[in-house]
């Protein structure tokens, strides 16, 4: 049986490694991480202190690495693979990287006698896991089937597409189609969430007709279920797509589905999404429809239900941050009091005995045990009440959270005050 020096044990380089382990290759592995390979010498992996040390006495050397100057690295980099490997060896490349780079990776290790295969794959985490990984592959094609055993340990179907590259090319118009794809899932369960409907019902429809996908098929409970533990992140996702943007570039190919891709990656990556699994970036479309995209609490449904049909009214008090213009420049402020008495999709309603005008901004200051911040909201309608004045505002600018969190507490305080009316 071959020796497999094995390199990267990330999302996906660990389960694929463990596939060969399992199937009976001997298996050196390094990653740059040690931690990460303490699974598999658990598993049988003699586990190398380098690249060259992973390389050195194996038949076979794969790579699954996150971008191309990290596959450069460990292959010429110190201690890189090249300082030790041997005519008639094969390196098998699964990273996803530029053709370019490939190219020039097999050129260099043709100089040495080596062969090589630029071999991305498709399937993600779970098809890692279970075997069922799709390899293209670039490269010489006698190279491939040298090496079929090895595939054949990992994935369950390995496409030749053509010289060294070819692969690599092949993956990135790939990856081109996940990304958009994706975010046309994105887009459809947003547009029915902000429409009042259960984004888990509709996506038993999108699997069931025209608007299915693979996507639809593995990232819609993700979204729905708020599960954006990663399976293939934000930044890998956005690093793929500025890759295929080169190659289009390179072309002079007009591609605005991909540019548009590449910019909603981007601003989930500015946001702080980039460890997460790529169908996070529903969390941007959230900011901009102030609502979260998620399976229905139906519990929290009846219990709203039950509060609108008994016209409970909330009695949560408040105090309310008054400004007014003194003159150009300058301002004067009041606190007064007031009290909540019901939430709406997109505003608060409030009464206070103190007059206020319409389109006069508000800072809301809720009670310590709501653990809110300060909510800042406009008048926008005004009902005098025996005395008092019922407000209609609008909320400014709330972030999900806050709004998640804000619903959250009236909820539970209506429960309360449900309880004591029926005591």
């Amino acid at each position: 049986m071959k020796t497999v020096g094995f390199i990267g044990l990330g999302t996906m380089g660990k389960p694929m490694a463990a596939n060969l382990i399992q199937k009976g290759f001997r298996v050196n592995v390094y990653n740059r991480t040690a931690d990460k390979a303490q699974e598999l010498v658990a598993l049988g992996a003699a586990q190398a202190a380098s690249p060259a040390e992973a390389a050195k006495e194996a038949d076979v050397i794969v790579t699954m690495l996150s971008n191309d100057q990290v596959v450069l690295d460990s292959l010429f980099g110190e201690n890189g693979l090249a300082h030790s490997l041997r005519p008639g060896q094969t390196v098998i490349d699964c990273s996803t990287v530029s053709p370019a780079t490939s190219r020039k990776i097999y050129d260099e290790l043709a100089s040495h006698l080596v062969d090589f295969l630029d071999a991305p794959v498709t399937g993600s985490k779970p098809a890692a896991e279970n075997g069922t990984l799709v390899f293209m592959v670039g490269g010489q094609e006698e190279t491939l089937d040298a090496q079929r055993d090895v595939f054949e340990a990992m994935g369950s179907k390995i496409v030749y597409m053509g010289p060294s590259g070819s692969g690599s090319y092949a993956k990135l118009a790939h990856n081109t189609m996940v990304g958009i794809n994706a975010l046309g899932l994105m887009e459809g369960l947003s547009m029915v969430t902000k429409a009042g409907l259960d984004p888990e019902s509709f996506l038993s429809i999108v699997l069931a007709g025209g608007a299915n996908s693979r996507q639809a098929e593995l990232k819609g409970s993700k979204i729905v279920s708020r599960d954006f533990s990663n399976q293939f992140s934000t930044k890998l996702m956005l690093k793929d797509l500025q890759l295929a943007g080169d190659v289009a570039d390179g072309f002079q190919m007009p591609s605005p589905m991909l540019r548009t891709a590449t910019g909603l990656f981007q601003m989930g990556l500015a946001k702080g999404l980039g460890e997460d699994d790529l169908c996070s970036v529903i969390q941007c479309y959230e900011d901009w429809m102030h609502m979260q995209v998620r399976s229905r609490d139906k519990s929290a449904e009846a219990t709203t239900e039950r509060r609108r049909n008994a016209r409970i009214q909330l009695d949560i008090k408040l105090h309310l941050s008054v400004y007014q213009w003194e003159q150009e420049g300058s301002f004067s402020g009041q606190l007064i009091e007031g009290t909540l008495i019901d939430l709406s999709e997109s505003g608060i309603r409030l009464v206070s005995s103190f007059p206020l005008a319409r389109d006069m901004f508000i800072v809301l200051h809720f009670p310590k045990e709501a653990d809110l911040p300060p909510i800042t909201a406009r008048i926008i309608r005004i009902d005098p009440d025996n005395g008092l004045f019922r407000y209609g505002c609008m909320l400014s600018g709330l972030p999900p959270y806050v709004r998640l969190k804000l619903e959250e507490y009236i909820r539970v305080r209506s429960e309360e005050q449900e309880q004591a009316s029926q005591s």
